[in-house]
């Protein structure tokens, strides 16, 4: 599965579309309901720390739609914060 990501006015380097696509692809082995990824990052004004925003929505058929949206320092960090955010519902959804 391939993850979309969007970088809003910003280009995202290979490395963090690597980066995100790896992590991505090791939740949908841990939880092979996820038909697919969207994914969008913008960098939040003022440019001070702290102003990095991941959104990720997680597509899963028959239930809703998934969604986590964290600010960090880094893309990084902030794609890390929703994805832990994001596995509690996984859970949730696995179970039923």
């Amino acid at each position: 599965m391939e993850a979309t990501i969007k970088a809003i006015h910003f280009d995202a380097s290979e490395n963090l579309v690597a980066f995100i696509n790896k992590k991505i692809d090791k939740l949908a082995r841990r939880f092979e309901s996820i038909a697919d990824a969207d994914v969008s990052l913008k960098v939040v004004k003022p440019e001070t720390a702290m102003n990095k925003e991941a959104q990720v929505k997680l597509i899963v058929p028959q239930s809703p739609d998934l969604f986590a949206s964290k600010t960090a320092d880094t893309f990084e960090e902030a794609i890390d914060l929703c994805l832990r955010a994001l596995e509690p519902q996984l859970e949730k959804i696995k179970e039923r």
